[in-house]
């Protein structure tokens, strides 16, 4: 599957090679450790949001893009 952004495919690609392997290898076996796949997942992800910026998609209220700034008034 393709990226939201053209520019972001290579990156999407590389990332998720990453990740699998990362899983099968290490994460399925027990060794949870480390993150080797951090950088090349914030690369991605800095590219996806200018794509999205550049494309006009409107995100408000969607919080896939990081944690939330604020709380809501329901939380404690």
């Amino acid at each position: 599957m393709n990226s939201v952004g053209e520019a972001c495919t290579e990156l999407k690609r590389e990332y998720d090679q990453c990740f699998n392997r990362w899983f099968a290898e290490k994460f399925l076996k027990g060794e949870s450790s480390g993150d080797p796949c951090g950088q090349l997942f914030k690369r991605y992800q800095l590219c996806v949001q200018k794509a999205i910026k550049e494309k006009d998609i409107p995100i408000e209220g969607l919080e896939f893009m990081g944690p939330s700034k604020g709380k809501t008034e329901n939380s404690s």
